[in-house]
């Protein structure tokens, strides 16, 4: 019920009974009633001094004009009910316990719901008076209803609780219009409330209505023992016996993306069950699934549970393929590595590729990359995304940017085609809730290379932004955001992201940021312990081997101090035996300690494979501010990092991360800030790069992202930051 109805409801009531109600008074009650009696003052006291032991009115709400008028009712009318009872000849003596237990009841049921936070105070004047106009009601041998549908949920129920009213002709009816006044409520919540309450009358038509909207909870509850379950098993409303066939199903989630085939007949159970018992034929049967989905998604028909099927092609594609080709990074025969997709067809592989994203290593892709075209008799891009309906081609494009073959790609189709694609790419970034075509659109330009691209990107992103007056505060956020950024790239226009975009600097960062009360800087790293990690830990202490600093070591970490200069210290936890958990152990140690001496890293970085990168972002504290995920493809784990640390920058490589590269620009950070100096990442970079210049890791140099030029996490920041003003 809306407020406006409360408070006319609660006028036209107030100027009745209150005004007009004169205080009945109290005639002598037989001692066989009076503990009833007690009861109910002991009650009514209680809600009066419910906030406060000291209160002499109810304070129901900030309005203490209102909390009168409760407080009002509450003693006016409860002492004229009392009275009254006592009062009515008409009533039996048993009647009158019956009565005297029912507002004893009506006020209890008060206190426990506002203690439990079910009802608001400021409904309790309404309540006492559906209470009596209850009472009158149920005296005329009338129906209940018209109470309950006009009063809130919270009076319903308290209402209908109570032993008075449960004799009521029309009882049934009005609790399942109350249950009805639930369901409307949450929506959310109907197939629980439902579950509680299964034999309301509105039950079946309800459940119709749910079945197109949320069949993967209507198949939990059709796999239930419950009598609502049963009542999902023996409905004859096709979709819903759908459901319920797979969830008595053994291998019922197997077929539950299947759902929309099986409900129109378009899919045999047969056929589906011939294809779980062979993993790679139960692969291809959801990749033709899913296009088929596209395909129809692209005329404006979107098929019952499509997400399900998205989600198991996803563990499907890492489970029986990726995963394998993962493991084999260090196998140098190609055809043994890639072994396992040797039957999967371009259309397949791509689907490797878009839903292993945050799975698949640098090198897996690109095997998984070269083999689309391989095996595409026309091997053309732009029909590569005509076959899959043009299916998750935004991850495509930018995950062909953040690997370096993107050129590639659009070289792959003639110009005009290229064109399109991608000023479709960067075009209604806002149609989805989460943040991700945009985040896509700013990592791949900062990996595009070609002139003409860039500025077709720049030019269609500032159409889209003036394009429409009337787009929503987000769209136009989105749009006017990723335009300063993107237009920032071009040192010549000379665009101050601080200034911009109200954000921390970009292009620097300062060492008061980074310095902790005393005036040090914590920096930690993560090191885990297979072969690798135990010859980098070695390099890395090499690297401290200085007059500058000591280190000094315990059982599972080293100390790793400036004993000239600023204070800088550096925990790293030692890489012990992965296979047993001791490095795991090291870092959960490590973390406590530094949590009992009140240190806070401000600094941190991972040192080890892409496969451990997953561990060390689950520990990140909070206090980071500047972030090196020194890893094979970190650069894919922005968003991740940014949730936990929503200000630090951060330092990652597209591709492959290698232990040389990672501990000449620790060192050199070290050092800086040993030096007292602010990072200013141009400078910084610019050093680097004449160091690896002539180098063989010049190419693989080139691939990390400094914090200035790592788009998708400045866009992240720099969106949330305006929001907030917005909000």
């Amino acid at each position: 019920m809306n407020r406006f109805f409360i408070f006319i409801f609660h006028c036209f009531f107030f100027c009745s009974f209150i005004y007009a109600q004169p205080e009945i008074q109290m005639p002598k009650v037989p001692v066989m009633r009076q503990l009833f009696h007690i009861n109910i003052d002991e009650a009514q006291q209680k809600i009066i001094k419910i906030n406060n032991p000291d209160d002499t009115v109810f304070t129901a709400t900030p309005d203490s004009n209102k909390n009168l008028e409760i407080t009002f009712i509450l003693k006016l009318h409860i002492n004229n009910l009392q009275a009254s009872i006592e009062l009515d000849t008409s009533l039996s003596e048993n009647d009158k316990f019956i009565s005297l237990r029912g507002v004893e009841t009506l006020l209890k049921d008060f206190i426990y719901n506002y203690e439990n936070k079910k009802i608001e105070g400021d409904l309790l004047g309404n309540l006492i008076l559906s209470f009596e106009e209850s009472i009158f009601i149920e005296k005329q041998h009338q129906s209940i209803i018209p109470i309950i549908d006009k009063m809130p949920y919270e009076i319903g129920s308290i209402i209908l609780h109570n032993p008075l009213f449960q004799l009521n002709s029309d009882f049934k009816i009005a609790s399942d219009r109350l249950i009805l006044k639930l369901c409307k409520r949450q929506p959310d919540n109907i197939l629980k409330i439902l579950n509680v309450y299964p034999n309301v009358y509105f039950r079946d038509s309800v459940i119709k209505v749910i079945a197109y909207k949320n069949q993967e909870q209507l198949y939990n509850y059709a796999s239930s023992s419950s009598e609502f379950g049963d009542s999902l098993r023996n409905s004859s409303e096709p979709l819903v016996s759908t459901i319920s066939k797979l969830a008595l199903k053994n291998s019922g989630r197997m077929f539950f993306p299947f759902l929309d085939l099986l409900y129109r007949g378009k899919l045999s159970y047969d056929t589906i069950q011939s294809a779980i018992s062979d993993e790679h034929v139960y692969f291809k049967l959801l990749v033709k699934t899913q296009i088929l989905y596209a395909e129809r998604m692209q005329k404006g028909d979107t098929p019952i549970v499509y997400k399900a099927v998205e989600e198991k092609l996803r563990s499907k594609a890492i489970e029986i393929y990726i995963d394998e080709i993962n493991a084999l990074h260090d196998e140098k025969l190609d055809e043994v590595r890639f072994q396992s997709i040797d039957s999967l067809s371009p259309a397949e592989l791509y689907y490797l590729c878009v839903l292993g994203e945050e799975e698949i290593y640098t090198s897996s892709y690109l095997g998984v990359y070269k083999r689309i075209f391989e095996r595409m008799k026309v091997p053309k891009a732009d029909s590569l995304l005509s076959l899959v309906h043009f299916d998750f081609y935004k991850k495509f494009i930018k995950m062909a940017a953040s690997y370096n073959q993107l050129d590639d790609f659009l070289k792959r189709m003639d110009s005009a085609s290229s064109d399109r694609i991608m000023r479709s790419f960067v075009t209604d970034l806002e149609r989805k809730s989460t943040l991700e075509d945009a985040v896509d659109v700013a990592d791949s330009y900062s990996s595009i290379t070609n002139k003409k691209l860039r500025k077709l990107i720049l030019n269609q992103i500032k159409q889209n932004a003036l394009k429409d007056t009337s787009m929503s505060v987000r769209a136009s956020v989105i749009y006017k955001i990723l335009y300063t950024i993107l237009l920032s790239m071009d040192s010549s226009k000379k665009v101050n992201l601080t200034n911009e975009l109200g954000i921390n600097p970009v292009f620097e960062m300062p060492t008061r940021l980074l310095r902790d009360s005393s005036g040090k800087i914590i920096i930690q790293q993560f090191f885990y312990g297979d072969e690798d990690g135990k010859h980098i830990f070695e390099a890395f202490l090499e690297r401290f081997k200085k007059p500058n600093w000591k280190t000094i070591e315990t059982k599972e970490w080293v100390e790793i101090k400036s004993i000239t200069g600023k204070s800088v210290v550096i925990y790293a936890n030692k890489p012990l035996d992965t296979d047993k958990d001791l490095d795991e152990a090291a870092q959960n140690n490590l973390i406590n300690y530094l949590d009992s001496m009140h240190l806070s890293p401000t600094i941190v970085i991972h040192r080890g494979h892409s496969y451990y990168l997953k561990y060390t972002i689950n520990q990140l504290p909070s206090s980071a501010k500047l972030i090196l995920l020194g890893s094979c493809g970190g650069y894919q784990s922005l968003d991740k990092v940014l949730q936990i640390c929503p200000d630090a920058q951060i330092i990652s490589s597209k591709q492959v991360g290698t232990g040389a590269i990672n501990q000449v620009m620790i060192s050199l950070i070290s050092e800086q800030l040993r030096q007292g100096k602010d990072l200013n990442w141009p400078t910084i970079w610019k050093t680097l790069t004449e160091i690896f210049d002539d180098t063989k890791s010049k190419d693989k140099f080139y691939d990390y992202i400094p914090p200035h030029k790592n788009l998708g996490a400045i866009f992240i920041i720099a969106f949330n930051r305006a929001m907030q003003f917005h909000n």
